[in-house]
């Protein structure tokens, strides 16, 4: 075959006079080609004229289209290759021809098949798109896979990116609220593949019968929930290629981070640096295309979507609801009652009247208890030996002078009695913080008749001396403050019901109130002396012992 070369040689020859076959002898050409340079100023380019020659391959043709045809409905990784085309026409159907003739009739057929596409161009401001991608994150614990929530707008591709614990709605509408406060505006349109979390029945074309709180978040912020046809992951390609970027830029090597916040942080800069990368074909750097996105977009509403679902429970007779194969406890007020369930990504709120009784850390495990102490604290009266035999007790951590005091009652009024009055002050924490608990057990200690009345009575004052210290600092006039403080008539019958003949042990507890009151440094009590236990089917009457109060004269 000629070269261009050869094609100048030959032409040069003939405009200064060599005729064709003086070239053909010199230049060792045929006279043919001469002549072929001559007419054309380069040799044409090879192709081939028509389809090749496979006379073997000829009757298995139809069956091969009709292979690669019954594949369309295969799953992918279940599809023929051309060598098990090869194999299945040899051994099934006594092909005798080669492989190359069957492999490059496939080739032909699949390019035929291919899908071209039209290139799109998005007006500024209307469509957003949604996906989850994952990768692998080092925590302390280990090595674990973290799902990563990323959103694009179409026309800058400016990205979003945040981790979560999990892919359930709850984490797409915390997700999504995310990055519309981070991109401070909402778009049109946002477009997701078919996740069933979202997308619970795909209708006919583009139609969805869409989750409950999802069809709200689109109401809140007024977007339109739009979806990609199914197995179209293509309709989306600037989120697709945000995944890219995650696993391949932003997650390589693989982050080192202490725990979901630190990593989000790392993804929220990567996020801001993107938007000084010019993209391919475009004169302008992702920033500055966003900033026409966030003109052309809608404007945030007034209030936060609250990201959460709801469910309906019935507490049982252990104070707990059922959530994701997990419980959690609710306090004894609201047993066997009917309560709503706000699940969020990081807790679990538990609401009744309006009014959020209970709130807990979410558990993505399975068949776990997640309790409050404090919950059951105002039956343990009732039910004293539960104690030292439930789990929710025994792994309760108190600080230290708690089970000192525990040790010193028992001493002091034997092991039941002891533990009864341990209660008492364990029933303080429903009400008052650990601190002022355990600074109300430091100032009764030391007293010589450590009783469960000394310590309720120096938390009440403590807790009353800190209400009227923050009423002083938030009214200027001590004489109006004086007048915040009403001291309701006490009933006079009620310490007359609590009088026994124990007179000497009432006398050593009065004297230690006294002593307390003066090292409490506090202002004004308006409250009994002590508190009883809740009453029921097991209760005893209490073991305060109180001095008769006299009616003032007159």
């Amino acid at each position: 075959m000629l070269t261009v070369e050869d094609y100048r040689r030959i032409r040069l020859a003939h405009r200064d006079g060599m005729s064709i076959r003086a070239i053909a002898r010199t230049l060792h050409h045929s006279r043919r080609k001469v002549r072929q340079a001559l007419q054309e100023p380069e040799p044409r380019p090879y192709t081939r004229q028509g389809e090749a020659h496979a006379p073997v391959l000829g009757p298995f043709r139809p069956l091969i289209r009709q292979i690669l045809s019954d594949d369309q409905q295969a799953p992918r990784k279940q599809r023929h290759t051309a060598a098990r085309i090869y194999r299945r026409l040899r051994d099934e159907h006594g092909y005798r021809g080669g492989y190359d003739q069957v492999r490059r009739y496939v080739q032909r057929q699949r390019k035929q098949s291919r899908e071209t596409f039209i290139p799109l161009d998005h007006p500024p401001g209307r469509r957003l798109e949604a996906d989850f991608g994952h990768i692998y994150v080092d925590f302390p614990q280990g090595r674990q896979q973290v799902p990563v929530l990323l959103t694009t707008w179409s026309y800058s591709a400016s990205p979003f990116a945040v981790a979560m614990p999990t892919e359930k709605v709850e984490a797409i509408l915390a997700g999504m609220v995310a990055a519309f406060d981070f991109f401070g505006c909402v778009p049109r349109e946002v477009w997701w593949d078919n996740p069933r979390t979202v997308a619970k029945e795909i209708l006919k074309g583009r139609q969805r019968k869409l989750h409950d709180r999802y069809e709200a978040l689109a109401s809140h912020y007024r977007f339109e929930p739009l979806f990609c046809m199914p197995a179209c992951g293509n309709e989306k390609p600037y989120v697709e290629n945000s995944v890219y970027d995650l696993q391949r830029n932003w997650a390589t090597p693989v982050p080192q981070v202490e725990d979901l916040d630190q990593l989000n942080e790392y993804l929220r800069q990567c996020c801001l640096r993107k938007l000084t990368h010019q993209m391919a074909g475009k004169v302008e750097t992702v920033g500055q295309r966003f900033e026409r996105d966030q003109a052309a977009a809608g404007s945030l509403p007034a209030h936060r979507f609250d990201p959460c679902i709801y469910q309906s429970a019935r507490v049982d007779k252990y104070q707990t609801v059922r959530f994701d194969r997990n419980r959690y406890t609710v306090p004894r007020r609201w047993a066997f009652e009917t309560v709503t369930i706000k699940a969020y990504i990081d807790r679990i709120d538990i609401v009744a009247a309006d009014t959020v009784i209970a709130s807990h850390r979410r558990s993505y495990d399975r068949g776990q208890l997640i309790f409050q102490e404090e919950h059951y604290l105002a039956i343990l009266g009732r039910r004293p030996a539960a104690l030292d035999h439930s789990a929710v007790f025994r792994q309760w951590k108190l600080p230290l002078c708690f089970q000192q005091l525990r040790e010193d009652l028992q001493r002091r009024h034997g092991d039941s009695q002891g533990a009864r009055q341990y209660i008492r002050v364990l029933q303080l924490l429903a009400e008052h913080p650990a601190q002022r608990v355990q600074q109300a057990i430091d100032l009764s200690t030391h007293q010589s008749s450590l009783h469960a009345d000394l310590i309720i009575h120096a938390t009440e004052r403590l807790a009353q001396g800190h209400h009227a210290n923050n009423i002083g600092k938030e009214e200027s006039s001590p004489a109006e403050n004086a007048g915040l403080i009403e001291v309701p008539p006490p009933d006079l019958t009620q310490f007359d019901e609590l009088l026994t003949s124990r007179q000497g042990e009432s006398a050593n507890v009065t004297r230690a109130i006294a002593v307390i009151e003066s090292e409490s440094q506090a202002t004004t009590f308006a409250g009994h002396l002590g508190r009883t236990r809740e009453t029921g089917r097991r209760s005893r009457p209490t073991e305060c012992r109180l001095q008769p109060v006299l009616a003032p004269s007159g």
